[in-house]
Order: C-alpha cells, then sequence, then structure tokens
C-alpha cells in the first residue's frame, strides 16, 4: 500500500489545543471489527466493553522535559529537544537553531547546567554531554520544559499544568519525550471500575522516543521503518500475559506504544518473556498479530506510522470510515484528544 491511502482531511480547529476539564471527559468511539461497524460513546463507558478475565496493559512510561531553553557563549539562544541518553550525560538531541552548532561549541542552561557539542549526526541531530556537579536528571526535571508535540500551538498559562495533564496518572518509570497518549483518559476511578470487573491490569514500559514525531518520507510503506524504543516487561508481567494467552482470554492494549511492545516480545519469542529490550517492530499491513486483541487508541496523524498500525489492526477501510464519521462528528483529534475503542 503507498502512504496515500492512509491519508484524510483534518480541519485545523479539530486538532486539541488544550486538555479537557476532566480527563475522562473525552468522546470515544467504539468500533466493532466482527460487524465492521463504529459508534459514537463516551470514554466513561469504556468498562462496560470489558469482561471477566480481560488484562488490560498499560504503558507506565513518564515523560521528562525534554525541552531546554540554552543561550551560547555568544548569547545567542539555542533550544535543545533531548531523544535519548546513550551514556551518563551523554545524549542524542535535536537542536534549533542547529546550524550554529559546531563540535566543541558550548550551551549553558539555568541552575549551572552546562552541555558540549560533541559531534553532528545525520537528519539534524547532535551529540551532547552534559557538566553538571548533581544529576543531570534532576537538573533537567528544573530547568526543561513538557516536550508537548509540534501540532500544539501555545504557551504561557497552561505550561504548568501540562506538566501533570501530559502525562498518565499511573506514570512511574521516567524516560519518554512524548506521552503514550490513549492513557492519558484514565482516572483512579476509571481504573478502579474496571478492576471491579474482574479485569486484571498489567504495566509494562515503552519510553516513547522521537520515532513517535518522525513523519514517513516514503511512498511504499513497506520501505518505512519505525525507529527502535527501549521497552521492559517484568516477570510477573510475562506470567499473566502467558496466562490469558493459554486460557484464551483477551489482551486489551491501552495505546500503540504499548501494543508495539506486546507484539515485538511475542513476535521474536512466541511467548511473552521477562525482557529488557528495543522495540524494532514496524507494524504495516500484512502483519499477523499474535498478542493484542482489542486497542484503546487516540487518533492519529494523516500519513503516520501510528494510523497505519491503527488500520492494520482494524482493517484500513474499516478504520478509515471511522477518521471520517470522527472528522464529520467533530472530535477531537491527536495528544489532548479523544479516543477510540477497536474490539
Amino acid at each position: 500500500m503507498n502512504l496515500s491511502d492512509f491519508d484524510y482531511a483534518l480541519p485545523e480547529h479539530l486538532i486539541a489545543q488544550e486538555p479537557l476539564a476532566g480527563r475522562d471527559d473525552s468522546r470515544m468511539l467504539a468500533v466493532s471489527r466482527a460487524r465492521q461497524t463504529y459508534r459514537d460513546q463516551r470514554f466513561h463507558e469504556l468498562p462496560d466493553h470489558l469482561t471477566v478475565g480481560d488484562v488490560l496493559v498499560l504503558n507506565n512510561t513518564k515523560v521528562f522535559p525534554a525541552r531546554l531553553a540554552g543561550r551560547l557563549e555568544t548569547g545567542a539562544a539555542i533550544e535543545l529537544f533531548l531523544i535519548e541518553e546513550n551514556q551518563d550525560n551523554i545524549w542524542t538531541a535535536l537542536a534549533r537553531p542547529g546550524r550554529r552548532l559546531k563540535p566543541g561549541k558550548r550551551i549553558l542552561f539555568d541552575n549551572d547546567l552546562s552541555s558540549e557539542v560533541l559531534e553532528k549526526l545525520a537528519d539534524g541531530k547532535i551529540l551532547v554531554r552534559f557538566d553538571a556537579e548533581r544529576p543531570v536528571f534532576d537538573l533537567i526535571e528544573q530547568t526543561g520544559k513538557t516536550p508537548l508535540p509540534p501540532y500544539i500551538h501555545r504557551t504561557g498559562a497552561n505550561v504548568e499544568e501540562d506538566r501533570v495533564r501530559y502525562q498518565t496518572v499511573y506514570a512511574s518509570r521516567r524516560g519518554a519525550i512524548a506521552a503514550p497518549t490513549a492513557g492519558l483518559h484514565f482516572t483512579p476511578f476509571t481504573l478502579d471500575r474496571i478492576r471491579e470487573r474482574g479485569v486484571q491490569i498489567v504495566e509494562i514500559t515503552l519510553h516513547v522516543g522521537y520515532g513517535t514525531f518522525e513523519p514517513v518520507r516514503v511512498d511504499d510503506i513497506a520501505d518505512h521503518s519505525v525507529m527502535a524504543e527501549r521497552f521492559q516487561i517484568s516477570a510477573e508481567a510475562a506470567d499473566i500475559l502467558n496466562s490469558a494467552v493459554s486460557g484464551r482470554r483477551r489482551i486489551v492494549a491501552v495505546g500503540t506504544t504499548t501494543t508495539r511492545a506486546l507484539e515485538t516480545s511475542a513476535t521474536r519469542h512466541g511467548r511473552f518473556v521477562a525482557e529488557s529490550s528495543l522495540a524494532d517492530l514496524t507494524i504495516r499491513p500484512g502483519y499477523k498479530f499474535n498478542a493484542v486483541n482489542a486497542l484503546l487508541t487516540n487518533f492519529h496523524l494523516p500519513k503516520s506510522s501510528l494510523l497505519i498500525l491503527v488500520s492494520t489492526f482494524g482493517g484500513h477501510e474499516l478504520i478509515m470510515n471511522s477518521y471520517r464519521h470522527a472528522v464529520e462528528s467533530g472530535y477531537r483529534f491527536y495528544s489532548y484528544g479523544d479516543c477510540m475503542f477497536i474490539s
């Protein structure tokens, strides 16, 4: 299939710029693969779609404030977007503007944090080393800003609120540069209601990386590969997931990141194993799902790898028709937007 097969028209006013007052106030489009139908609901109805024995899988990664506003020794302003720590204090990053940065240049930040450019990499990335007497992550937490996606065009009054709202209520393992946004709808009350239905809740970790933002740059999607992201599945989680498979019980993934981690593990080993590894799987049409039976996900960008994943799971025609319905019905799109549940 070609990239154009995953395009759709989205009016800009449907791109959510703010979170709703309540996390669980969002709309939810319930999509049935068996019936080839979709219907308008609210997220608080999600527990009604779950039943005794289901396993709901959450990604407990925690977003860190990866955008750092700095300056060169000349006083020129520079912003770093941290992508990944390669080794202690050495990071891959994007810089804006990047043309002034050559190896040896120093970048100064608040809170006595500074870095040196070590190398210019491909695709506009750079390698930097931070110098600090205190742990760098602690200083980043004090100095950095929440790495909101580029389609959210605002600054100011809500910046501090974003530190809380661009984070799931169960986030616990720091390392993501983007939120697993399907999880943003959950509240402790919703999770309690799900448990009361006899559903097991399992947490795994996938640190959402730059691949979330990276556009698909090829026409033939068979030529596209999504960047690898770090994930971890505990022994306890693996046992619960394997038991669900053996008992023919549903595994319900919250988000495309959770889906990618689960499918990587199940495809690689034929079962779930306790591991800390890289999810290097690119899910595209023709892929056979080995782990996930139902999926909660937000609405994704046109021509994106995430939309390709979702349409592979739900079926291309059904998902694209669902997206067109969501547009016509005024759903809110992307990170702070509404969601869909595909069963």
